[in-house]
């Protein structure tokens, strides 16, 4: 499982399942670049908790979703360290309501952040990975995109969307050794779900068959499994992390 050497990005890295995979990966031997765009500060707190338990570790402020920003860092982290390995597309955000009430703008929202993002640094590292003959892509999905979720029109599409893309990318690039895959998490124990109300949070554990929610950290050893040696013969398929919720 060791990643000394590799130089990874993780988008959203600085919060939740992002922080979660990027203080893995750094403990594993990677470098970690953590994107962020808005929470400079927790952008800055990953990456010194890296550094203080003997990790690698930089930020770098782009917004997935906007094309000409992304391939401008990419470009610069590849002039920097000379390489990019590991890419994690984990950046998402929500915009929930009923689709009949939801509006032009929550939509776009979310679709350019969470799927158009992915794309757009998939297209950015792509060049630089066929270059390597060597690269790790881990695209970080939802449950929502395969079961759907009223309220969350926007979401699951771009989620779902996600899967297309993750596969549809990996038949792209597996000849160059680039291995493109999924991690699809449940309800996971972050800022998010911890808004919920304690009715809400018990209804949900409810219909889990292992009957709590998981951990960042949960998540996270899934993708260093996919970044890692050990899924050397693994492409374009999602793993689920999800206690059992949806099989």
């Amino acid at each position: 499982m060791s990643l000394t050497g590799k130089i990874t990005l993780v988008t959203g890295g600085g919060r939740g399942i992002g922080r979660a995979v990027s203080v893995l990966l750094a403990s594993l031997g990677s470098k970690v670049i953590i994107n962020y765009v808005n929470r400079a500060e927790a952008a800055e707190e990953t990456a010194a908790q890296i550094k203080a338990d003997g990790g690698q570790a930089g930020v770098v402020k782009f917004d997935v979703a906007d094309a000409g920003q992304v391939q401008e860092a990419f470009r610069q982290i590849v002039k920097e360290e000379g390489h990019l390995d590991i890419l994690v597309n984990n950046a998402g955000i929500t915009r929930d309501g009923l689709l009949i009430k939801m509006k032009e703008e929550a939509w776009d929202a979310v679709l350019d952040t969470n799927l158009k993002g992915a794309f757009n640094c998939i297209k950015a590292v792509s060049r630089t990975m066929m270059k390597q003959r060597w690269g790790r892509i881990v695209n970080i999905t939802s449950v929502i995109g395969f079961a759907g979720n009223a309220g969350q029109v926007n979401y699951a599409a771009a989620k779902a969307g996600l899967v297309g893309l993750t596969k549809s990318v990996a038949k792209e690039l597996a000849s160059r050794g680039i291995t493109v895959n999924g991690v699809a998490p449940g309800y996971i124990e972050t800022e998010m779900t911890g808004a919920l109300p304690e009715e809400v949070t018990t209804a949900i554990k409810a219909g889990i068959p292992l009957g709590k929610l998981g951990r960042p950290e949960d998540v996270a050893a899934a993708v260093a499994y996919l970044v890692s040696g050990a899924a050397d013969y693994v492409t374009g398929q999602v793993l689920h992390v999800n206690g059992g919720m949806y099989m």
